[in-house]
């Protein structure tokens, strides 16, 4: 093997050639016998030892180690692909040292040939977990495994299909005064801990309800009848706290200070120096879930904690490999209709752009439509809104190309018509509405001086969408969209997408990218062993 060896940190930056053959066909695993050679051929940690080890961005982290100082790193390829593997079979970071020590599946998949170099430390691996989260290296770790797959196995993306999956982090669910105890006891922590002078002017009775375990447990025995007093009171303490120290520059400064007025703000109202709690109804979806995760937050449909968007190529004749190209972790309060965009510009960012996107409605506005179509990217989905109970629509009219009507459903031409910026008008004959047959299921109005027609381009589009929903043309393209659904099911199962051990934006982006990674990994792999077969 040539190894390289640049000094370019507080560590030698170290990595091997792993392109680079062996002299001899056996090379440093010939002691296998013929039937563990197989299983490992058939495995996914051949298509990672050939694929993907040799091509990972590596040169992204020598920005992080200087010249001339230190040790040696441990080997960077085999360090990043780790961190993927851990996330393709969700393991603790004890079980992660384990299989890097010991598992001769991944010291083949990571081209681990010498002992010394198959021990990984806990501590090394935090590390490097922290420099890829803190710098979003593990977005180009997902880009470089996914656009060598997509290289590699020559995927057509021209068909795509984009869907959200909600993830839960390692926190728990508070209600809300669970929520407002366990902030309050956060700060008290944290204000004894660093200020202990400041902390002992404050009423032992006050800290005692939130420190002292007897006292503190009283708060998960609140009667349903006695919340609201309860939620009064704990609010009382939140706003002395807030007012007590807001003056004092070393607290004002402290994350755990942060937090209460946060919770100040978005929970309740301050009115004279009195406080009320806000109604739920009132408490914004962004607002403080938990203390312990102050990025999570709450969608009215599925709780709290995050959600990612998810898009993919598919093949309706299933006859090609099919992979995640783009996955983006955001707060669960988003909405799905932003997410469309970022999608379609990161897949044509990286030569992955499909031709047409499968989605629901919330991602098909108009607007979205619009947009995604100045890059060729067609969006089929159902239209967002109540469908008109009138039988006849816009799109009933004979329309020419510069967007006028030409004649109505009963073939009648309008008097004149008329334009304005992209708003269009059509006047049609009162004497002809009256006597038409279908003047109750027709979206022509009747006016101070004739019947009209008023539309803009937007409506025109949008009726134009709602009467291709109901073809057959459009049924049988549509119905491919659901298969986002077992992608999403299936990644749950396989890497435990939707739990996750970890809190904070940062963290939960890391593994969930990754878990998406890992997920086109074992995909390409199986496809690869069905076609050998």
């Amino acid at each position: 093997m040539n190894h390289i060896n640049t000094l370019t940190g507080d560590c030698m930056f170290y990595t091997k050639d792993h392109k680079s053959g062996f002299l001899f066909d056996h090379g440093p695993f010939h002691w296998l016998d013929q039937k563990r050679k197989r299983l490992l051929d058939k495995s996914w940690a051949k298509l990672f030892r050939e694929e993907i080890l040799p091509n990972l961005p590596v040169n992204k982290l020598a920005p992080f180690y200087n010249a001339g100082k230190g040790a040696p790193t441990k080997e960077l390829h085999a360090m990043l692909g780790t961190t993927v593997l851990q996330q393709m079979h969700n393991l603790t970071d004890e079980e992660t040292v384990s299989h890097y020590a010991f598992n001769i599946q991944w010291h083949y998949a990571l081209n681990i040939t010498d002992d010394a170099d198959a021990y990984l430390s806990l501590k090394t691996l935090w590390n490097m977990r922290r420099l890829l989260t803190e710098n979003n290296l593990h977005t180009a770790l997902f880009d470089t495994i996914t656009d060598t797959l997509a290289r590699a196995f020559s995927v057509d993306t021209s068909l795509q299909r984009l869907d959200s999956v909600h993830i839960f982090s390692n926190m728990r669910h508070l209600g809300r005064i669970g929520l407002f105890v366990r902030t309050i006891k956060k700060f008290l922590i944290n204000l004894k801990r660093h200020h202990r002078e400041l902390f002992d002017t404050l009423d032992k009775e006050r800290t005692d309800r939130y420190l002292s375990k007897k006292d503190e447990s009283v708060f998960s025995m609140v009667k349903p009848s006695e919340s609201v007093k309860t939620l009064a009171g704990v609010g009382d303490d939140l706003f002395f706290l807030v007012e007590q120290f807001k003056e004092h520059t070393a607290i004002a400064s402290m994350s755990s200070y942060a937090l209460l007025v946060r919770l100040l703000k978005e929970q309740c109202v301050v009115d004279t120096g009195t406080i009320s709690i806000k109604p739920n109804k009132d408490v914004p979806s962004d607002s403080l879930q938990n203390p312990s995760d102050p990025d999570a937050t709450y969608d009215g449909h599925k709780g709290q904690g995050y959600q990612t968007q998810l898009m993919e190529t598919y093949s309706p004749d299933e006859g090609q490999l099919s992979l995640i190209t783009h996955v983006a972790v955001e707060p669960a309060h988003n909405s799905d209709a932003s997410a469309l965009m970022p999608a379609v510009v990161d897949a044509e960012k990286r030569g992955l752009i499909p031709q047409e996107i499968l989605a629901d409605s919330l991602y098909g506005s108009d607007d979205n439509c619009e947009k995604a179509q100045e890059h060729g990217v067609s969006v089929v989905s159902p239209v967002m809104g109540a469908k008109s109970t009138k039988a006849l629509s816009l799109t009933d009219f004979v329309v020419s190309d510069t967007l006028t009507v030409l004649a109505c459903p009963e073939g009648i031409c309008p008097l004149f018509t008329k334009q304005k910026k992209n708003r269009y008008r059509a006047a049609f004959d009162p004497a002809d509405c009256s006597a038409c047959p279908k003047k109750d299921e027709c979206p022509v109005r009747q006016g101070k001086r004739g019947s009209y027609l008023r539309y803009d381009e937007k409506t025109l589009r949008i009726a134009r969408r709602r009467a291709k929903e109901k073809t057959a043309e459009f049924r049988e393209k549509y119905r491919f969209r659901s298969g986002i659904e077992g992608t999403i099911s299936s990644t749950d199962r396989k890497t435990g997408m939707k739990h996750l051990r970890v809190r904070g934006l940062k963290a939960v982006s890391f593994c969930a990218v990754l878990k998406a990674a890992a997920v086109n990994i074992l995909r390409a792999a199986a496809f690869q062993q069905a076609a050998v077969a």
